[in-house]
């Protein structure tokens, strides 16, 4: 599910109460952002289907560019259960990404 932010309290709000959760920070004047932004959401919506995104412009937010140490373009932040777990940017290889998200995903939602 991608969620929206209006404030950047409700950033922190939503990373403490998801279970995983992808932040995306992008600028719309970066080209990898841009072309990177379709291919990650369809890989979560794939093969991550439990996973939340929220889609994080840089212009709107500089507040938290700098508390998230998002200076470059994209960044991918993932969080489980409330804390860090990977960190991506500028150019992502989408297999690397599917492998080390996959690692920690299907722990989480795969049966025992």
């Amino acid at each position: 599910m991608i969620i929206r932010i209006e404030s950047a309290e409700a950033l922190k709000g939503i990373i403490n109460k998801a279970e995983n959760l992808l932040v995306y920070f992008y600028n719309n004047n970066c080209a990898p952002c841009l072309s990177l932004r379709p291919k990650v959401e369809e890989l979560i919506k794939s093969r991550f289907p439990l996973m939340d995104m929220v889609y994080i412009d840089a212009s709107q937010f500089p507040e938290l560019i700098a508390e998230y140490h998002a200076y470059s373009h994209p960044v991918l932040i993932f969080f489980f259960e409330g804390k860090e777990y990977l960190r991506y940017s500028k150019y992502v290889s989408m297999a690397e990404l599917s492998d080390s998200i996959g690692r920690i995903y299907d722990l989480y939602h795969l049966p025992n």
